[in-house]
């Protein structure tokens, strides 16, 4: 009897490789136009504002800096530092949701979630309303204080008791704490006229009238919670298919929880203190990512750190160019843009890999 050969097995592992090859391929090339998008809004934004000034003319500005030129006073000192601290900012954010929807596994979270947000908040307030600080850079690291000592607080509450800092308790101890912050903050603003009135501008959440000072403050905190969180990306997935398996995998599942909270406590801590308390880019940026990659977080993590920044950029440049003379802030323009967004992305399909 003759004897037959199975040459579909062969043919099947040789199509696997090219498979993932060509899947990583793809990814790259995502993710070169991502940087692509990126920097054409980055010359963008040097560009548009009250005045609109021609690329040429922003190349010869930043190349040959001169005080005695309008153009270089413009781009130089007021939209480059802007649109850097965009960058960052956004970067921060984008990054920070990423790293936090992994670690709840929860696609609805966002960094405010551990606290972040109204830690910061409620240390400016006091920074305000009591120490006499008004500029930005004078209240930034009140600021940072506020969000890192909120974010420990959430972390210690929800590690009580025999399971440890489980998603469910993270989320509940991180609204319970925000709740009593936002009741802390109303509560000073309501006997401080001067930090109600500073308040209101900083929690809208804006890229304008902060200088490179800033900017180079928040800098080093911010590249080490974005080196952090892209070294988690790995952890992350495993953490994905629940403690028991990360665990079965050789994955220390606390120390991967505490990592995962060092880097959203510095990204977003960071980008708060600067910017402003910021809703949805958090939020919907990882959502998007996981849309076009996969359930892959060391590549959600990858392009959300170009997705957020071009995200905030463009809403920046939005808010400039829609209500002349003046301008919208970008956390107004941020969420009146991102909440139809957010909504068409959970309507669409369910989110791959939550």
């Amino acid at each position: 009897m003759p004897t037959t050969v199975d040459t579909a097995a062969p043919a099947r592992s040789a199509s696997a490789p090219s498979a993932v090859a060509r899947r990583r391929r793809r990814l790259l090339a995502g993710f070169v136009v991502a940087g692509v998008v990126l920097a054409a809004l980055s010359v963008l934004s040097l560009m548009v504002g009250a005045r609109t000034i021609a690329p040429v003319d922003v190349l010869q500005a930043v190349l040959h800096y001169s005080r005695t030129d309008a153009d270089a006073l413009v781009i130089v000192d007021t939209r480059l530092p802007r649109t850097l601290l965009g960058i960052a900012a956004g970067l921060g954010l984008g990054l920070a949701g990423a790293v936090m929807q992994g670690l709840s596994r929860n696609p609805l979270a966002d960094p405010g979630i551990l606290g972040v947000n109204f830690g910061a908040s409620f240390a400016v307030v006091v920074a305000i309303g009591f120490v006499g600080v008004t500029s930005p850079s004078g209240y930034l690291w009140f600021a940072f204080a506020g969000a890192a000592l909120a974010s420990a607080l959430v972390y210690a509450v929800s590690s009580l008791g025999r399971e440890g800092a489980t998603p469910v308790k993270l989320a509940i101890a991180g609204a319970a704490v925000s709740a009593a912050l936002g009741s802390l903050i109303t509560a000073v603003q309501l006997t401080s006229r001067v930090s109600l009135d500073a308040m209101r501008f900083w929690q809208v959440g804006s890229l304008a009238g902060r200088g490179f000072g800033v900017l180079w403050q928040v800098l080093p905190t911010l590249t080490a919670g974005a080196v952090i969180a892209l070294v988690v990306g790995r952890l992350l997935n495993g953490l994905a298919l629940g403690d028991d398996v990360a665990r079965g995998l050789g994955q220390r599942v606390g120390m991967t929880r505490v990592l995962c909270g060092v880097a959203i406590v510095l990204l977003c801590g960071s980008a708060t203190a600067a910017v402003g308390p910021i809703a949805f880019a958090g939020l919907i940026v990882p959502h998007i990512a996981r849309r076009v990659v996969g359930a892959d977080y060391r590549w959600i993590l990858a392009y959300s750190a170009l997705i957020a920044p071009s995200l905030l950029l463009a809403c920046d440049i939005l808010g400039r160019v829609v209500a002349p003379p003046g301008e919208l802030q970008v956390g107004v323009v941020l969420a009146f843009v991102g909440a139809p967004v957010f909504i068409a992305l959970v309507r669409g399909r369910r989110t791959v890999g939550l």
